[in-house]
């Protein structure tokens, strides 16, 4: 039997290892970049964050997040740990649950798969744009340009819009709507948000480890911690990833409220500060060393201290107003930055037309679907490819389950 394969990710990757696991099946995998797994390297700042132990159905979004459940407890962690390991690839859970190459480098995972889909029974066909799928009593006829392969079964792992640098595209969501699929509203997500605040370029580059908590018109809408970084145009880093989920698409007014010392209290702080007050500093030192440089001045600045001053002359007011811009910092938000920048697609095709428990199409029979062309979609931390390798495996081995 053959079994196409349309995108060589992660989930079309681990589907085509799945299906050529039985030898009488001859599995194509089509790859339209020059390379396979081309956004894999750009994973967790090119360490790939490849899975996290806490993976449950709580961690993932869209209309039906349940959907997720049957591949993620069929390939569970645990099983794609195994997996990876009988590939060659050698890995460490951080205390977190996050699970990264021992090598910390995303090539690794890539070299791992790239080398066991080396296999007879798998034809890697790169720079193989796939633009039209003919289905016809019962078989499907891929088109790349002038060329055209038949094959019994077909999976498409084209993966989302996300990360349009790095190869994100509308190719699945097209293809399948034209064999009757329909897909939600696209959005992005684990994604920087952006501000007007005016002294975010005084800012670039600076990270904080900080308590962020999102507010839409005052109410609490989702709050994290971890470590912050500031952009010439906002807020980033992966507690910013965290909560970027569908921030700034109701209107209203969006804001985020930032603590930078969460194991602090505001009085313990103050009473830090005091003895600060009584050194004689400059009062751009007030927070030397308790948080970096820049943003302590801008902090100052921003409570009305002049920074030009002596620490001597800060009023009490004034040193409680320090304190309250650590605390409970806030910065507009305006939107989120497009899907060139965000690293997973919120929303895709509706799972209810697949069997989540094959992955297969309930509307045209053979047709399989996985990964992030679903409207499934993962929180930051190893969720997104552990369902890319769930559902990959589940797809291919259940479209290579029988030979004809």
């Amino acid at each position: 039997m053959v079994i196409g394969i349309i995108g060589a990710g992660a989930s079309g990757m681990a589907a085509a290892l799945a299906a050529a696991e039985n030898p009488n099946n001859q599995v194509i995998l089509f790859e339209r970049q020059a390379r396979v797994g081309r956004k894999l390297l750009a994973t967790g700042n090119g360490r790939c964050n490849l899975s996290n132990v806490n993976a449950a159905t709580t961690h993932y979004h869209g209309q039906q997040a349940a959907f997720c459940e049957y591949a993620l407890s069929r390939y569970s962690v645990a099983d794609t740990l195994s997996w990876f390991s009988s590939l060659g690839l050698c890995t460490v859970t951080e205390h977190s649950g996050k699970v990264y190459p021992y090598s910390d480098q995303a090539n690794s995972v890539v070299d791992v798969l790239r080398l066991a889909l080396n296999k007879p029974n798998i034809s890697v066909q790169l720079g193989a744009e796939v633009d039209k799928i003919r289905h016809i009593d019962g078989i499907f006829q891929v088109h790349c340009g002038q060329q055209a392969v038949t094959c019994q079964k077909l999976i498409v792992a084209c993966g989302g819009l996300a990360g349009t640098k790095l190869g994100g595209s509308m190719a699945g969501y097209k293809l399948l709507s034209k064999l009757g699929h329909k897909a939600t509203r696209l959005r992005p997500n684990l994604v920087q948000l952006q501000s007007s605040w005016p002294m975010l370029s005084s800012l670039k580059g600076v990270r904080a480890n900080c308590r962020v908590e999102i507010l839409h018109n005052d109410a609490l809408y989702a709050q994290s911690e971890g470590e912050l970084q500031f952009t010439e145009r906002g807020l980033s880093g992966p507690v910013i990833f965290e909560v970027s989920r569908d921030v700034c698409t109701a209107p209203g007014r969006w804001t985020c409220r930032l603590d930078f010392l969460p194991q602090w209290n505001e009085e313990a702080l103050k009473n830090a500060l005091a003895v600060r007050r009584e050194r004689n500093l400059p009062v751009e030192e007030l927070l030397t060393g308790i948080l970096h440089n820049r943003l302590g001045r801008v902090l100052a600045k921003a409570a009305g201290v002049p920074v030009n001053g002596n620490c001597a002359k800060i009023t009490d007011e004034e040193l409680t107003a320090v304190c309250h811009g650590v605390k409970a910092f806030e910065v507009n938000l305006t939107e989120p930055l497009g899907m060139d920048s965000a690293q997973v697609t919120a929303g895709g095709v509706l799972t209810e037309q697949f069997d989540d428990t094959t992955m297969e199409s309930r509307l045209v029979k053979g047709l399989y679907a996985c990964g992030e062309v679903l409207d499934i979609d993962g929180d930051c931390g190893g969720y997104n490819l552990q369902w890319a390798w769930s559902s990959g495996r589940l797809a291919g081995s259940s479209a290579g389950k029988e030979a004809l």
